[in-house]
């Protein structure tokens, strides 16, 4: 079974972990997609990626948005559990690598959180995201 501590993951077991990420974000990815409330709080800056895999708050959200994002960070959650236990990653770990990867596909306009705190909008260019993503 593979384990890795999270201050020093090695390469190929982030790389095993991402492209097991990738796939276990498709349903959850895929369903919140398909909601107009989620679409437009993305597209007008309400929530954002955070470098933990999970949404978050850009700015105070109303009770709406609020039950949306927890909704969708719950399903997040088990998934990246599911897929945690099939890997033999912790569910942390899982979380990053996906956090890493929904960073990675933002797109111009989106936000998404750094891996110092701060929400930045994302442009043409590759958004920042912490050294440890594969």
């Amino acid at each position: 079974m593979m384990r890795l501590k999270m201050g020093k993951p090695t390469g190929w077991a982030l790389a095993a972990v991402a492209a097991t990420a990738a796939v276990a974000l498709a349903v959850p990815s895929a369903m919140a997609q398909r909601d107009p409330a989620y679409a437009a709080a993305r597209a007008a800056g309400q929530i954002g990626e955070q470098p933990d895999g999970y949404l978050g708050f850009v700015t105070a959200p109303t009770p709406a948005i609020r039950a949306l994002v927890q909704d969708i960070n719950i399903k997040r959650k088990a998934a990246y559990t599911e897929r945690a236990q099939a890997t033999g990653s912790t569910v942390e770990q899982f979380a990053f690598t996906s956090g890493c990867n929904l960073i990675a596909s933002t797109r111009p306009g989106e936000k998404y959180q750094t891996p110092g705190g701060v929400w930045k909008t994302r442009d043409e260019g590759p958004p920042e995201r912490d050294a440890r993503c594969p």
